[in-house]
């Protein structure tokens, strides 16, 4: 099996749709500790009609950014977002270290911010802390386990016979550290 070089890439933004830019930008700067970086109000042909818009950019560390889009226009919020309903599964992960998931978790209680609209799972491979943001979009955010090079290392050398092995039909778990 050949291999390919990794890409030299890094996120420059990952960008949703919002009807409340005022409630997103309090939970990302004020809750969560993302500030505001850029906002971009715009008027531009875009998929065969004008569109009004701004976006607004999130700083969430190394020079990457959370975006989000408000419409002016209410049949242009209806026609590009949000897609789909709020899922678990549909996320955006982001990797932070214990004082940061701690910190994260004190503000959003002192916010109000409980269960269902976060919730917290031990995965084995690292400790996630899970939150629905004002638009919808559910962000999580893990603290490695302390020896999650170790088990990276291991889980590469049977990626793909797992994969294998999945989609012959043998659904048996391989996760023997997750716990709820």
């Amino acid at each position: 099996m050949s291999s390919i070089e990794a890409v030299n890439t890094k996120l420059h933004h990952n960008a949703y749709v919002t009807r409340d830019m005022e409630a997103v930008r309090a939970f990302y700067e004020d809750i969560i500790g993302f500030p505001l970086t850029a906002t971009w109000c715009e008027k531009t042909d875009l998929f065969g009609k004008e569109r009004v818009y701004m976006h607004c950019f999130f700083e969430i560390g190394n020079g990457e950014s959370l975006a989000f889009f408000q419409f002016a226009d209410d049949d242009d919020a209806q026609e590009f977002g949000p897609e789909l309903p709020p899922s678990g599964f549909r996320h955006l992960a982001m990797n932070v270290d214990q004082a940061t998931q701690d910190g994260i978790r004190d503000r959003l209680a002192a916010a109000g911010v409980s269960e269902p609209q976060t919730y917290i799972l031990n995965h084995g491979y690292c400790y996630s802390l899970y939150v629905f943001d004002p638009a919808g979009l559910l962000i999580e955010f893990t603290v490695d386990h302390e020896d999650v090079e170790q088990i990276n290392a291991d889980k590469k050398t049977t990626a793909h016979a797992e994969l294998k092995r999945w989609l012959a039909g043998d659904h048996s778990p391989n996760n023997e550290a997750y716990h709820r």
